[in-house]
């Protein structure tokens, strides 16, 4: 996770599954707040394809700070909060 270059692009991601009705149209198959997004979704939003989105997704998953889900064909990512709580306390004790 600390080799992991910080990108503003997966800073600002995190932040808007913090609530992502907010950030995002609502969908026919899937509830933003309870399945989470799509990579396409998350690439419409930052105005990039849904092959960049998917790879910020995957390593922020890969991280443990996103779950993945399928719902149907796509998969849908949303925040593992309590992963990020355990990594904000290892910063916060000076780890």
């Amino acid at each position: 996770m600390l080799r992991t270059p910080v990108d503003e692009t997966r800073l600002a991601i995190l932040e808007w599954l913090r609530d992502p009705v907010a950030h995002f149209p609502a969908r026919r198959h899937g509830d933003p707040a309870e399945d989470g997004v799509t990579a396409a979704a998350v690439g419409a939003r930052l105005g990039v394809p849904r092959e960049v989105a998917e790879t910020h997704l995957a390593l922020l998953a890969g991280l443990g700070l996103l779950r993945a889900r399928r719902v149907r064909r796509r998969t849908h990512y949303r925040r593992d909060e309590v992963r990020i709580a355990e990594v904000a306390r290892m910063f916060e004790k000076g780890w």
